[in-house]
């Protein structure tokens, strides 16, 4: 098996990355806060009005689908794209 060698990274561009993953890492942790944050109000609002979650689920498929319909809709025709980009 070869052995790749990499060329040494220059110290602000070795920071810049370093701070790339910590920008990763704190969205990751945000972004699972946020769920359980979601999870925990999906959870009370259940035990209070049963079948919240099914129809929060109904409404949010028909607001996606009609958001699809309007963002095609509104995409510009290009002739020469693919059929399935257009």
């Amino acid at each position: 098996m070869l052995k790749e060698e990499h060329p040494p990274i220059p110290k602000k561009k070795s920071a810049i990355l370093q701070e790339l993953d910590s920008l990763k890492r704190e969205e990751e942790t945000l972004s699972n806060m946020l769920a359980v944050d979601v999870w925990a109000l999906v959870k009370t609002m259940d035990e209070f009005q049963p079948g919240f979650w099914s129809e929060f689920m109904k409404n949010r498929e028909k607001a996606l689908k009609r958001f699809i319909t309007e963002v095609i809709k509104s995409k510009r025709s290009v002739p020469n794209r693919p059929p399935f980009l257009r």
